[in-house]
């Protein structure tokens, strides 16, 4: 992994072998940034995907594995009571599966980088953005405080 911090942003290239979401909060973590938003493409091979299924308030997993292209990564880095980072992502994957092109995406635990990824990382300036747990759905969610 290697970034640049250019303006307020920051640009990150990972490499073979890095965990997207580790490496995100990693860069976070040297730079100070306690609240950020980021997007990104690349290529993966692995990915783990989670559904929220609120009637049970748990996530369903699936992971992918193979030559995946990263179609569209989003997501937030936002603090919490104890100043620890949290993240929530959400990526498009494509693959082929047998001669069929197919689509995934959801909710991303983590996605391991096949060959590159490309990531921008704008964080919050003036201000903060913090995480408030919601006991009905046992997650967190933007607080403003």
């Amino acid at each position: 992994m290697d970034y640049r911090k250019l303006g307020d942003t920051i640009y990150i290239r990972m490499d073979r072998g890095d965990e997207i979401i580790g490496c995100i909060l990693d860069v976070c973590r040297k730079e100070g940034v306690m609240s950020a938003v980021f997007s990104g493409i690349g290529g993966c091979s692995e990915a783990q995907i989670q559904t929220f299924l609120p009637e049970t308030n748990t996530f369903e997993s699936q992971t992918l594995r193979g030559m995946l292209e990263l179609v569209s990564l989003t997501g937030n880095i936002v603090n919490g009571d104890q100043k620890e980072l949290y993240h929530h992502t959400h990526a498009v994957f494509s693959y082929k599966d047998g001669e069929k092109h197919c689509v995934a995406g959801g909710h991303i635990k983590s996605i391991t980088v096949l060959y590159t990824a490309e990531i921008e990382l704008r964080p919050v300036v003036g201000g903060m953005i913090n995480r408030q747990f919601d006991p009905e759905t046992g997650t967190g969610f933007w607080s403003f405080r």
